[in-house]
This record gives C-alpha cells, sequence and structure tokens, in this order.
C-alpha cells in the first residue's frame, strides 16, 4: 500500500530548523556588522559598509540543545503573557459568558452569518495594523474555535480570520509602530509619510485575505456544532445578568488593553497582568468561586502548554545562528548583490531578499534593524525611492508572517486550533501569492509615481 507523505509535526519542524541553524553556523564565514546606538528608534543599527569576518565560533550539538531553553528564556515574557491570557479566557469561557455572547451574536445575525467573517476580520486586521498584533491573539483561540464550529466553518478559519488578517494588516499598515514606524524612522522618512498610498493597497490586500477566507469557508461548511442537551441545561442554569456582567468586564479590559499597548507602551507582563485580573474577576463575578477559578486556570495554562512552548522553539533557531555569528553573514551576501540590478529589479529584488531573510530572522522590528540601514544607502545610490525600499520591507517580512514555520504565534495558533501546518499552507500559500503580487505592484507603482 503506497504511503502518503505526511507533513512532519510542528514540533519536528522546528527540530529541524535548528539543526539547519546548527549546520549553517559550520558552513557559513562567521561575520558581523558594526552596530551604533540610534537615538531615533532606541534600538542598535548596523553601520553600512562595515561588514567583517571575525573567528569562527560553530555551535556543536550540545550547545545547540542547551539554546532551546534559551529561547524558551528570550520569550519567557510571550510564553508566561500566553499562560496567563490563555487561563484568563478559559476562565471566562467557563462561566458561560463567551457562549452566550456568541449566542447573541449568531441571534442578531440569523440568516447573515457569513458576516461573521469579514467584521472579525477587520476587527483583528485593524489590531495588526495598529499594534503588529499577533502572540495576543493565541489565548483568544478558544473564543475563535466556539463561533466558527457554531457557524459549521473548518477551525482552519479561526486562524484565518484571526493571525491571518492581522498579519495582513499589519504589512500593509501605514502606521504599524513595530513595522512601517521603526523602518521609516531609520530610512529618515517622516512617520505616517505615504500613508494614502499604503491604505489604497491595504484595502486591495483585505479583499483579498477575506475574500479567499470566505470563499474557504463556504466550500467546508458543515452542519453547526449542536451543544449536548447537559451542557445547554447547565448554562440555561447560570444567570443572564452574570454573562452579561463578565463580557462587560471583558470588553473593558480590551479597551484598557488597546490603551496600554497604543499609549503607554505596555510589554506583555503588564498585559499578561491585566487579563490574568480579568480571569480573577470574571470567575468569581461568574459564579465560579475561588476554587473553580483556579481549576478554570489550570485548565488553560494545560490547553496552550504546547502552543506556548512552541515560540520557545522558533526563538532558539535565532539564538543558535546568533551565537555561531552568521545571520549578518546571511544579510551581507543576499543584500550584496542587489547593487548591480536596475532600479525596478532592485526593488523586487529586496523583497526577495526580505523574505527569504525572515526564516533566520522571524522578528520584523529586529529585520528592519538589522536591514533598513545597510538597504537606505543602496538605495539612494540607484535612485530608488526611500518609501519604496520601506515598502519592499514591510511586503517582503511582514507577509512571510502567513507562512514562516520561524513564526511562533503562527505554529502556535495552528497548533491550538488543532489544524496541521500542511494544512494551513494549503489554505494560506494561493492567497500568500496574491498578496505578493499586489505587494510587487505596489512597489512598481510607487517607483513610477516617485513615492515619497
Amino acid at each position: 500500500m503506497k504511503k502518503t507523505l505526511r507533513f512532519p509535526h510542528p514540533l519536528v519542524l522546528l527540530l529541524g530548523f535548528i539543526l539547519l541553524a546548527l549546520l549553517l553556523s559550520y558552513l557559513l564565514p562567521a561575520g558581523v556588522f558594526n552596530r551604533l546606538p540610534d537615538p531615533a528608534t532606541g534600538r542598535d543599527v548596523v553601520v553600512p559598509g562595515s561588514y567583517h569576518h571575525v573567528p569562527p565560533t560553530p555551535v556543536n550539538p550540545l550547545a545547540a540543545i542547551v539554546d532551546i531553553p534559551k529561547g524558551m528564556a528570550d520569550a519567557a515574557s510571550v510564553i508566561f503573557f500566553v499562560f496567563l491570557t490563555g487561563g484568563a479566557f478559559t476562565v471566562v469561557d467557563q462561566t458561560g459568558a463567551l457562549r452566550h455572547g456568541v449566542d447573541w451574536l449568531l441571534v442578531r445575525l440569523r440568516g447573515r452569518e457569513a458576516l461573521v467573517i469579514p467584521i472579525v476580520s477587520l476587527l483583528f486586521a485593524t489590531m495588526g495594523a495598529l499594534e503588529n498584533m499577533q502572540e495576543e491573539i493565541i489565548p483568544l483561540v478558544p473564543v475563535l474555535l466556539v463561533l466558527m464550529r457554531r457557524l459549521g466553518y473548518p477551525t482552519i478559519t479561526a486562524a484565518a480570520v484571526s493571525l491571518g488578517a492581522a498579519a495582513v494588516g499589519a504589512a500593509f499598515s501605514p502606521l504599524n509602530p513595530f513595522q512601517v514606524g521603526i523602518a521609516q524612522k531609520l530610512a529618515q522618512l517622516p512617520l505616517l509619510s505615504g500613508a494614502g498610498f499604503r491604505l489604497a493597497f491595504l484595502a486591495g490586500a483585505l479583499l483579498i485575505w477575506i475574500g479567499g477566507t470566505m470563499r474557504f469557508a463556504r466550500r467546508h461548511r458543515q452542519e453547526p456544532v449542536v451543544e449536548v442537551a447537559a451542557e445547554e441545561a447547565a448554562l440555561a442554569e447560570t444567570s443572564h445578568g452574570r454573562h452579561g456582567l463578565v463580557l462587560a468586564l471583558l470588553l473593558v479590559a480590551f479597551g484598557v488593553f488597546t490603551y496600554g499597548v497604543l499609549r503607554l507602551g505596555w510589554e506583555f507582563e503588564q498585559m499578561g497582568a491585566l487579563f490574568f485580573g480579568l480571569g480573577v474577576a470574571a470567575g468569581l463575578i461568574g459564579g465560579l468561586g475561588l476554587n473553580g477559578t483556579a481549576e478554570a486556570f489550570i485548565a488553560g495554562f494545560r490547553d496552550l502548554a504546547f502552543s506556548a512552548l512552541l515560540i520557545g522553539f522558533a526563538r532558539a533557531i535565532f539564538v543558535v545562528l546568533e551565537q555561531g555569528q552568521v545571520v549578518d553573514t546571511i544579510v551581507n551576501s543576499l543584500s550584496a548583490p542587489l547593487a548591480h540590478l536596475p532600479v525596478t529589479l532592485s526593488a523586487l529584488g529586496m523583497m526577495g531578499v526580505h523574505t527569504a531573510l525572515h526564516l533566520p530572522v522571524p522578528s520584523v522590528s529586529g529585520q528592519a534593524v538589522l536591514t533598513m540601514p545597510i538597504l537606505t544607502p543602496l538605495s539612494d545610490l540607484l535612485g530608488l525611492p526611500r518609501q519604496v525600499t520601506v515598502l519592499a520591507y514591510q511586503y517582503g517580512a511582514g507577509l512571510c508572517e502567513l507562512i514562516t514555520p520561524t513564526n511562533g504565534a503562527l505554529m502556535a495558533i495552528v497548533a491550538a486550533c488543532g489544524v496541521r501546518f500542511d494544512a494551513w499552507w494549503r489554505f494560506a500559500f494561493p492567497l500568500y501569492l496574491l498578496l505578493l503580487a499586489l505587494g510587487a505592484v505596489a512597489v512598481v507603482v510607487g517607483i513610477a509615481v516617485g513615492l515619497g
């Protein structure tokens, strides 16, 4: 009997990339750029033309294994945020408030259930455009799964309307501080410059993504999941007033969260503390009591443990490459040939460079700090508008968030949805190619109009 080739388990896939990073530390020459603090961004940025070889520091297998817990330590704030927030949403779910809220929504959208996908997608796309929302989505997956099951849509749709829409919003955003904001500062461009141009292509990108998601959801829709009678009876016993209070508390928490991130510069520690407080308050208001609230938190920790730890494994890939001092070698090797290309091909080549770099450098802000100081002077020499150089970075690096296995948040969300990564790829990759083509069109148009 012929065996079908199966895509590796997410953990196997990430361990394979860690092994590849280890091998690259032996195969590639070690080298670094000099770095200086940049007052505009508050980060250390590379000095163009300063790349030089250094003594090799190949990573031995034992050190690579040690780099796995080091990667988890580096990503500790994100991992614990996922645990705390996931526990909080499990508490909210066990009060029955989430399902009550979903039922309320579906009653008002009866006969227009298809509107759920564009509405939810636009909400997440907005958060992606505003603050590069990714890891923050992981604890929301159980809520989205309840919603999609009630509609009869496949579980992969929960990832599509959340992380997928947020990644598209972030990649085409005119104001995302972690992508276009940092890149424009490094390119010495005014913040929000070219915003109208970006908004036009953001609209086109969302049409592609949301349209593709709706088409997939319709084609694979099944009979909606009907809750068992015992569960419905248990939920019926819960006070509707308590449900309303818990949902109101949830909305307040999201309002505080948005204000804290956008105006107060909150990190994952503050966000995790907020949602932990939400979980405790929701459990008590929702009638779970102290013990019931604690047990719900533990259930949430258990359900999201694998998803949270995938983030640490993904981070370990970069730790190995950094320890082997080959990250800058990869950047230098990919960017050097661009100087010999015509202007338009060079700009499209920059998109390709950023796409390739996002595998070993999965942080979009880290990639901007690493590449923009090199590519900005190069674009000046070629006569390429700096704004187009930023566009090439946004579309090349940002869209990779949809498909790159080294994106810990993507791996975690797909795993939390119970979807194999190859199934996600089959859904997302055709849309990714369309979005990449749209980005290429934006780059070419930007050159033609002299976008500044």
